[in-house]
């Protein structure tokens, strides 16, 4: 089996597992104590404070471990936010991040700042959502889904400039390196890195006005209640270390792979659109769509074939939604894969991948086949009725049509499927035809397409 979803968590990486079950030996009781069995527990912990700050470039008493990556970033958001209350409740994100951020901004004032069909933020657009009553900041130094890197070091000076203290979310990024940039705070999660779920970073730069929420407590800082997991949070930072070691070397060649697969994937497999960043972008994540295809069965179908893969749509009969990000970049959201390669990954396994997806994309667009579409043609227009039908059966049935118009007819596609809203464009675009926007229908909307060519 090979294993590619490495950005949702990546494989424990061998010294975490060394570290970690010898702390379990050394590492059992409290560091609070003085007695000679909490003195050593305290010199495990503060040894890992000290690895994990030298990573991310901060002072050790700037760090704080958490149970968690989005334990991190709420307890960020929510400090930095209490401790400028007096400023505002007004909070800034971007369209693409991760669901913990999103989910922390709720209970404020939010504004999203767009992405550019890359996946990528601007600095301006930060600059033009400042407020007086802004608070904070926030922005992730990778994209979880497709892997586009942010300009976080241009955003860190239009926020500093204003006096806003920019959080960033570095949990996909922080095994290659540091943040650049002059950041306020930020977080990571060491099962994105090859160590132990269940721990988290959350570092402060001193002067940032800080308000932990919550009921108080004495450890670390007030600012991650209950006792420290110290066995795993010492195979955290030694995992970190022993990653940022390798990280150079893995990063040429996980590149050229990633690469390989970014440009035989279109070659091999029709009607494919390959998103995120070309140039700015994390050395092991790949993301494409395949049109005409369901997410959830292709996976399913190369998950048969050995390949452990994700997906960053969730067109599924779970959510019947499209990712918010591939939905923020206004691409094609349906039959999306992520391939993440971990560390270690071999250029063997990733030719395999190319050698069964073609078959595998196949099937299931075999599987799948679109139902006879529902058409009634008027003099230069065809309307397609595809209410009640989930992506990807409204585009496939658009494909099916569009030739029975003449060029500078229109089809109308009748469907109640939110991520029509966005394969339909984004199927317009690839396939070269014009999209002529929404309109309301009686049920559903009525997504307007012109035939070009």
């Amino acid at each position: 089996m090979s294993y590619f979803d490495a950005a949702s968590s990546a494989p424990l990486h061998p010294v975490a597992r060394q570290a970690l079950l010898a702390s379990l030996d050394e590492g059992w009781a409290d560091p609070s104590r003085l007695y000679r069995e909490g003195r050593r527990a305290r010199m495990l912990l503060d040894a890992a404070r000290e690895a994990a700050a030298e990573a991310v470039g901060c002072r050790p008493d700037e760090l704080t471990f958490t149970s968690s990556g989005t334990r991190a970033v709420h307890s960020g958001i929510a400090g930095a936010m209490g401790g400028r209350r007096r400023v505002g409740r007004h909070l800034i994100v971007s369209a693409v991040e991760h669901s913990s951020v999103l989910h922390s901004a709720e209970l404020f004032e939010v504004t999203e700042v767009p992405v550019d069909r890359g996946g990528a933020v601007s600095s301006r657009s930060y600059a033009d959502a400042l407020r007086p009553d802004t608070a904070l900041a926030c922005l992730q130094s990778a994209n979880h889904e497709v892997g586009t890197v942010q300009p976080v070091a241009e955003v860190a000076a239009v926020c500093r400039e204003a006096g806003v203290p920019l959080l960033v979310d570095a949990a996909q990024s922080l095994g290659w390196g540091p943040v650049e940039g002059e950041w306020s705070l930020l977080t990571a999660s060491a099962h994105k890195w090859g160590g132990p779920s269940g721990v988290g970073l959350l570092a402060v730069r001193k002067g940032v006005r800080f308000s932990p929420q919550g009921p108080a407590d004495e450890r670390e800082s007030g600012r991650a209640p209950g006792f420290e997991n110290l066995p795993a949070i010492v195979a955290a930072a030694a995992s970190l270390r022993a990653v940022r070691a390798e990280a150079a070397q893995e990063e040429v060649r996980l590149r050229e792979l990633t690469a390989r697969i970014r440009s035989r994937v279109p070659q091999l497999v029709p009607d494919v659109d390959v998103v995120g960043d070309p140039e700015r972008r994390l050395p092991g994540i790949v993301t494409f769509s395949c049109l005409y295809v369901d997410g959830e069965t292709l996976l399913h179908e190369l998950d048969r074939a050995g390949f452990s893969v994700s997906s960053g749509s969730s067109c599924t009969s779970s959510t019947l939604t499209p990712s918010h990000v591939l939905k923020a970049m206004g691409v094609l959201s349906e039959g999306n894969v992520r391939v993440s390669l971990p560390f270690g990954a071999v250029s063997e396994e990733v030719d395999r991948f190319l050698e069964v997806l073609p078959g595998a994309v196949a099937a299931v667009r075999e599987q799948l086949g679109a139902p006879t579409p529902s058409a009634v043609a008027g003099d230069d227009a065809l309307v397609v009725d595809a209410l009640g039908k989930r992506c990807p059966i409204p585009v496939i049935e658009l494909a099916k049509v569009i030739k029975d118009v003449p060029v500078g007819g229109t089809v109308r596609v009748l469907s109640d499927d939110e991520a029509a809203r966005l394969d339909i464009p984004a199927w317009c675009e690839m396939r070269e035809q014009e999209y002529l926007g929404e309109e309301p229908a009686d049920r559903g909307s009525a997504y307007v397409v012109r035939r070009i060519s």
